[in-house]
Parts: C-alpha cells; sequence; structure tokens
C-alpha cells in the first residue's frame, strides 16, 4: 500500500562540484551519499545525499544548467540559493553535526533558542553554509 501523505521528497540544490559536495555532506553533515559511484561513472545526471527515508538533497552540477529544458527558467535560477534549508535531528545528531563542521573549520552562528518551525518552537538552532554557498539551519527539538 502506497502512502500518499504529502512530504518533503527532495530539494535541489545547484553546486559547482557534486562530488565535492557529496564528500561535504556526507562528512561534514553525515548524509549518506546516493548515486555517487553512478555520477562518477557518467550513468546518471546528479548524485544525491539522503536526509532520511522519504526525503533526498539532490546535488545539481552548476554546468547543467543550460541543460534544463523541464524546468523553465532554469538558467536563470542557477547560482541563487534558496534562503535556507533547515534540518531537524535529535540532540545528539545536532550536537555531533556542530562537532563535525567546527573540526573542519565552518563558520557557524551562535547557538539560537525557541526558532519556530514544523514542529513548534525548537530547543535550540544555529546556521551553517555550504561550500557553495547554500544556508542551512540546524535544529532539534526538546
Amino acid at each position: 500500500m502506497t502512502d500518499n501523505t504529502t512530504r518533503l521528497d527532495h530539494v535541489v540544490l545547484w553546486v559547482r562540484d557534486p562530488v565535492a559536495a557529496a564528500d561535504f555532506y556526507e562528512k561534514a553533515v553525515g548524509l549518506e551519499p546516493v548515486r555517487l559511484t553512478e555520477f562518477a561513472a557518467g550513468q546518471v545526471p546528479f548524485p544525491s545525499v539522503r536526509v532520511n527515508d522519504d526525503t533526498i538533497i539532490d546535488l545539481m552540477p552548476l554546468a547543467a544548467a543550460e541543460r534544463m529544458t523541464m524546468l523553465p527558467g532554469a538558467p536563470d535560477s542557477s547560482g541563487h540559493p534558496v534562503n535556507h534549508v533547515c534540518l531537524a535531528l535529535s540532540e545528539d545528531d545536532f550536537n555531533a553535526l556542530r562537532d563535525r563542521l567546527q573540526e573542519r573549520s565552518v563558520p557557524l552562528t551562535d547557538i539560537g533558542h525557541d526558532s519556530f518551525g514544523a514542529r513548534g518552537n525548537a530547543r535550540r538552532n544555529f546556521y551553517f553554509r555550504d561550500p557553495d554557498g547554500n544556508f542551512f539551519e540546524a535544529r532539534h527539538y526538546a
């Protein structure tokens, strides 16, 4: 039986180097690469990283923007990241992510408190940027 509950399936980010981006998301953020080997072999147009069983982040090569004919205006959107993408984590995963990012000298904001999101107010949150300039928020709820 298929669950047709509305949910976020994927987010597509423009990146200069999908392999380097996948490495960042795997090692710094802790997300599992998807189709990275196939991308490196030229078998698929982009790799992804898995957020959870239901959601992935596609790492679209910036060089592909001009060939994106299925999405009107795609070439104009390249290089314009969304405001930010938010990852909700357990408290332990939140702390581990912050530690990994600090180990890699990724600039981080201070810890914020009581930021509103999909599940109400998060206990703590912070922001960081990936190597391509995309902004992320990490948060955990009580």
